[in-house]
């Protein structure tokens, strides 16, 4: 692995943070996470200021708003920016992961309607994929789409989507055929979340957040005008969409290491020996992750494209997340319990990202999803053995 920057890329570097230290104020610790209207205010507000000035997508054409960099910049850019307190979190799934499919499958018209405004941050999008019944097995999903001449019906309920409540438009993955095997009868469509029959449920969670949200089609009407890919192709579109995924939830939000460290040495327990045993554990895995974010790195500065080991980030990170806090609360005696930010240290951010961390262990693949795509993908170990690999999807057993 080569740790240091081109030249050019010291330069784009130096840019970078010149540009983000007259915006931003640098950030001074991890955070309890916010999701109001003064929070997707502000985030509209950096998103546009960030377009405006060709930084807002690094490796997307210029035609299409983007500065036209390479994935390395891209790379250096997200580096820079996770350092200052910019409100990225609204858009991480639409330019991430929408967007991205949007203009892989989209039409020229798609393209010129939907991409300029959402890099301007004045569309949100969201991502409609797990259901009920298919979580960690996306393709069982139930959600049916009838064609009704040049329109679609659209009835069923989607769960677990992230910032529906406030998006403006979504990629929706539905059944449009029963009768071939579950992947062969997939189609993708972009949504519009305010139109008639979209019906949005916020899921109040533990942690006192409202990111999560059902959502109810009853006969929602879709042009086929606003489908993405083929009739019966929404898998290979799909998987466009959770590639990116992978790469974009690959870290975690909330304390690591360091912000327990500083909180132990205060609690006065950094000598105790169980504890600094965890504690290097926690150094240990943050190194490795480091490390193995550096291989990436590298890949991409030689004009690589790194592979499913991307995989491995939300694996760690994840867990690692879960284990700090746990810990942190449990040195906090029974005051540990009260999870109110103005009564507990930092805010109540250990509490906080303690009542997160198992939604991000599911959101983005569950753990078992990613430790299959790192066995057979990375390692070369035999896939799982799927017995309904060829059977039609209406033959399929459930309940």
């Amino acid at each position: 692995m080569d740790f240091n920057d081109t030249p050019a890329e010291a330069a784009f570097r130096k840019e970078a943070q010149d540009f983000l230290s007259k915006h931003l104020e640098p950030k001074t610790g991890a955070k309890p996470r916010t999701a109001n209207e003064s929070a997707l205010a502000r985030a509209k507000a950096w998103q546009k200021t960030k377009a405006e000035n060709k930084f807002a997508q690094i490796t997307w054409p210029k035609e299409w708003g983007g500065r036209g960099g390479s994935s390395m910049e891209a790379v250096i850019w997200g580096q820079e920016e996770a350092k200052y307190d910019a409100p990225t979190g609204p858009f991480a799934i639409g330019l991430g992961m929408c967007i991205p499919t949007v203009i892989a499958f989209g039409s020229d018209e798609h393209k010129k309607r939907y991409v300029q405004k959402a890099l301007h941050g004045e569309e949100v999008w969201c991502q409609l994929f797990s259901e009920p019944s298919a979580g960690s097995d996306v393709a069982g999903l139930k959600t049916r789409a009838v064609k009704d001449g040049d329109e679609w019906v659209i009835n069923g309920q989607k769960v677990w989507t992230s910032g529906a409540h406030y998006s403006d438009f979504g990629i929706l993955l539905v059944r449009t055929d029963p009768k071939v095997p579950k992947h062969k009868g997939l189609t993708m469509f972009i949504v519009n979340m305010k139109q008639p029959g979209v019906e949005v449920r916020p899921i109040h969670q533990a942690s006192g957040g409202r990111e999560f949200n059902e959502v109810y089609f009853t006969d929602v009407r879709i042009s086929d005008a606003d489908r993405l890919g083929e009739v019966g192709a929404g898998w290979k579109v799909a998987l466009v969409t959770l590639m990116n995924e992978r790469l974009a939830v690959g870290g975690s939000p909330g304390p690591d290491w360091a912000e327990i460290m500083g909180y132990a040495k205060e609690l006065g327990v950094l000598e105790d020996q169980a504890f600094r045993e965890k504690l290097a554990d926690w150094y240990v895995a943050a190194q490795g992750y480091k490390l193995t974010k550096f291989r990436t790195q590298t890949a991409l500065s030689r004009g690589q494209t790194p592979g499913p080991e991307n995989s491995i980030g939300k694996i760690i990170t994840a867990n690692h997340l879960q284990d700090i806090c746990n810990s942190a609360i449990e040195m906090q005696g029974h005051y540990g319990i009260i999870n109110e930010p103005e009564r507990v240290v930092l805010d109540g951010l250990f509490q906080s990202s303690f009542m997160w961390a198992p939604g991000l262990r599911i959101a983005g693949g569950t753990d078992e999803i990613l430790k299959n795509i790192i066995a057979e993908r990375v390692l070369g170990l035999p896939q799982d053995v799927r017995v309904d690999k060829d059977l039609p999807f209406d033959q399929m057993k459930s309940g």
